[in-house]
């Protein structure tokens, strides 16, 4: 199963230490290399740095099609580009990625996606996580993570 993440899910889970239920949930995923770029070049650790250069179960990949990379490049920063343009490239059969604009043109080019709150959902019901609405918590309060109060509610 190819699984291609953008940069929002490391960074919240990773911000909240919950980093490793991508690797519970998924076993690997696959990361562009503008996805790579993003945690490890802005000059600063951010929630994820670390772990994406130490994770084995990460594979960092080049998009092969730069012509789609700009297409979407016109409207989405590089790191949803590249993934979008990857999951694409390597049939994947999911991408996670948080932004509304980025899963809008990945469900319009006929992605599946799924977000952080995706992956705290199959997390529990493969009885990884006792409960969602913690982690949630966990993310409003420390990552900055925004839901609306029915999805709360719903979770």
């Amino acid at each position: 199963m190819t699984i291609v993440c953008n940069t929002s899910p490391i960074t919240n889970l990773a911000a909240i230490n919950q980093f490793e239920l991508l690797r519970s949930v998924y076993s690997e995923i696959v990361i562009p290399q503008a996805v790579f770029d993003e945690l490890t070049q802005v000059g600063y650790a951010v929630p994820g740095t670390v772990e994406v250069q130490t994770a084995n179960w990460i594979r960092v990949v080049t998009v092969r099609d730069r012509n789609q990379v700009s297409t979407f490049r016109q409207v989405l920063d590089a790191g949803e580009a590249e993934a979008i343009a990857l999951a694409l490239e390597l049939s994947a059969e999911r991408l996670l990625i948080d932004e509304a604009a980025g899963r809008s043109i990945a469900e319009a080019s006929g992605l599946k996606v799924t977000g952080t709150l995706g992956v705290l959902l199959i997390a529990k019901q493969q009885g990884i996580i006792p409960l969602v609405q913690p982690m949630i918590d966990s993310l409003m309060s420390q990552a900055g993570f925004r839901v609306s109060s029915a999805l709360y509610k719903a979770s």
